[in-house]
């Protein structure tokens, strides 16, 4: 019996990590049914990008409210899993405070700090809930935003705030059994923030104690497990993948289009340059993109690293004067369209046969069209987020598969096409404006 508790954390730590691994290995699956790209180059760039952008939240501060106490949350979450470790090393031991006898007095300086950690992240929680339900900040209130995203915002934030109450409750009646049972429960010295809640359960029974600090212990490292799979179906994925997608990011000079090289190949055999790039490929592909399976690797890790903050939203131009358009609604669909076409996959689906797909059952031509591909969402998102690569996939797909743009689109691609500009005069006759200015008389 006194290996009992072990055995019951062992379990739930195997359960846990069992079905952690599922999802992960499933996500993975995912992302890999974009098509490929290199994003390989220039790797100390890289690495600075991910530690400025991510690491360092330096996009978030560009709004300092939200990002100072979003800084607490982030930070809670990185330091605060420190102390998770050893949890899970007093679960699978069955030892009590681990690192005390280790750390000596540093110890309570180090849960003293953790305390602060957690009153700042419930703190914060209270302000990001204030802001959704009270104060209804508009980027949260848009049509995206309803039903499972609005409560899966709420949730999270719920959560975190009961994770951190368990954490002050278990620190403020372990210092009441530290003075009644000193064996046992190690000496942590004052605890000032849970000692605030000493009152609530000062005059209990050491019995009653006991089982209120097990419980407040059991129900924090549970929680934190269902949390952590929780997590991977919830947008806050992107406490994850902000890092490989900052790492991965599109380093080019903003607005620069990507060559579409089935084009370029097209036209070299047009011309009839040989190259090793202009060999016909053995499979035709498709111009742009109308499905997931389209984009690449990298657009789908983006859609999973959305955050829905909504920063890329309200910076649209084309939102903000009613358009259809939302950059934030075009990576959550490319997410929920994954996520549904990767678990056609997974029950046995054959590739290709569930009759759906992303352009026309998620995203509609409205919307891509609204798009007037100023960057504005990519330059917003706090995560290197590139909604604009997407619209233009689809936009591509639309234009030379389907011939399906706007007929004043089409005018001026053939202008472009014939004229090497949008309008419908002819290059020599180009600077026939110039001519009458060259008649009139000078007057020098």
């Amino acid at each position: 019996m006194t290996y009992l508790p072990q055995i019951a954390f062992l379990a739930i730590l195997a359960v846990a990590g069992f079905m952690l691994f599922g999802r992960i290995r499933q996500i993975r699956k995912n992302i890999l049914l974009g098509r490929s790209i290199d994003r390989s180059d220039r790797k100390s760039e890289r690495w600075k990008t991910m530690l400025l952008v991510a690491f360092g939240q330096r996009k978030m501060f560009k709004r300092f409210i939200p990002a100072f106490f979003h800084f607490f949350i982030y930070a809670g979450f990185l330091i605060i899993n420190l102390e998770v470790l050893e949890f899970v090393l007093d679960g699978i031991l069955g030892t009590h405070r681990l690192f005390a006898p280790l750390l000596g007095s540093i110890y309570g300086v180090a849960i003293n700090f953790f305390e602060f950690l957690a009153l700042a992240v419930l703190v914060a929680c209270v302000v990001f809930l204030i802001r959704r339900n009270i104060l209804r900040v508009p980027r949260f209130t848009k049509p995206e935003m309803k039903g499972w995203p609005a409560l899966d915002g709420n949730l999270i934030l719920v959560i975190e705030s009961i994770l951190m109450l368990a954490i002050l409750t278990m620190n403020a009646t372990d210092q009441l059994l530290q003075e009644q049972m000193p064996e046992p429960y190690h000496q942590t010295g004052n605890l000032y923030i849970s000692s605030v809640l000493i009152p609530l359960f000062d005059g209990m029974s050491t019995g009653t104690l006991v089982v209120v600090e097990r419980f407040a212990w059991w129900f924090h490292i549970i929680g934190i497990l269902a949390f952590a799979i929780y997590v991977t179906y919830s947008k806050h994925l992107h406490i994850f993948m902000a890092f490989p997608n900052t790492w991965y990011s599109n380093l080019n000079a903003k607005g620069k289009f990507e060559n579409m090289e089935t084009v370029t190949n097209e036209v070299k055999m047009m011309l009839g340059i040989q190259s090793d790039q202009a060999a016909p490929p053995a499979e035709v592909g498709r111009f742009g993109a109308k499905d997931v399976v389209d984009l690449s690797w990298k657009n789908l890790m983006d859609a999973y690293a959305c955050t829905e903050c909504g920063r890329c939203t309200s910076e649209c131009p084309a939102n903000i004067t009613g358009k259809k358009l939302s950059p934030r609604k075009i990576m959550m669909d490319t997410r929920d369209r994954v996520e549904e076409y990767g678990s056609f996959l997974a029950k046995g689906g054959e590739p290709g046969t569930d009759g759906k797909s992303l352009l026309g059952d998620h995203i509609s031509k409205e919307e891509i069209n609204a798009c007037t591909t100023c960057n504005a969402c990519t330059e917003a998102c706090p995560v290197n987020i590139d909604p604009l690569n997407i619209i233009v996939q689809m936009r591509q797909y639309v234009a030379m598969e389907e011939s399906g743009s706007p007929a004043s689109w089409n005018t001026m691609f053939s202008n472009i096409e014939n004229n090497f500009a949008p309008w419908k005069f002819p290059p020599s006759d180009r600077f026939k404006w110039a001519d009458e200015l060259k008649q009139e008389p000078s007057n020098d």
